[in-house]
């Protein structure tokens, strides 16, 4: 799986972590700004095993930064992100069976990709090619954070699904919808305001979009 040559690369993992002060996550998630540092830096050591060379996305526990708290926070350009209207319920979102998040305020995505080559399929295609290369689908969390970083990885015409989230009903069944991260058009509920912003929506599961692809990670740590 190869990411767009055009995605531009992650920073190191401290001056992530100063990109998340920056932008105030420490106020949201309840963590002292020396924490996000000192576990930033922690993390950036490594653990046995790790290659240096992967590319590596730092991640705060959802619990703790709800995605709808971090949505508004993305931008392209000058212009802020949101959540579509229909996804009152983005923070209800969990991880999907097989996908394990660190227990852990602060953790790292390794390896993270864009999945392009899988544009036009369905999560319903996606996720067992994803899962049988030895990858992990990415959360939305964890979406939301990579373009928090790199905003230059949601552009037109390439953009990406998270399907490593998705809700639960009560009845045990999954909801149909499968998140997403793309670039609204200001058309619709969206709103002409919201032309040009980075949007997270949802996509139905079965469907297929010709400028989705799927982001998946070689591994958390």
């Amino acid at each position: 799986m190869t990411t767009s040559d055009a995605v531009p690369a992650l920073p190191p993992l401290v001056d992530q972590a100063r990109r998340l002060i920056d932008l105030g996550l420490p106020t949201i998630a309840g963590l002292a700004p020396a924490t996000f540092l000192d576990r930033a830096a922690a993390l950036a050591a490594g653990a046995p095993g790790t290659d240096p060379s992967r590319q590596q996305l730092l991640v705060v526990d959802p619990g703790l930064a709800p995605p709808s708290a971090l949505a508004s926070l993305l931008r392209l350009g000058d212009t802020p992100g949101f959540v579509v209207v229909d996804m009152t319920d983005l923070d209800a979102f969990a991880p999907i069976e097989g996908v394990t998040v660190p227990d852990q305020p602060l953790y790292v995505v390794d390896a993270p990709d864009r999945g392009d080559e899988m544009s036009n399929w369905s999560p319903d295609e996606a996720l067992p090619a994803i899962t049988s290369a030895g990858r992990t689908p990415l959360t939305v969390s964890e979406g939301i954070h990579w373009a928090l970083q790199v905003p230059g990885v949601v552009e037109r015409n390439h953009c990406f699904m998270t399907i490593g989230s998705r809700l639960r009903r009560a009845n045990g069944r999954l909801d149909a919808r499968t998140p997403a991260l793309w670039i609204s058009n200001g058309t619709g509920r969206d709103g002409r305001g919201n032309r040009g912003a980075p949007k997270v929506g949802w996509c139905w599961a079965g469907n297929r979009h010709t400028w989705l692809g799927f982001a998946s990670g070689a591994g958390r740590r």
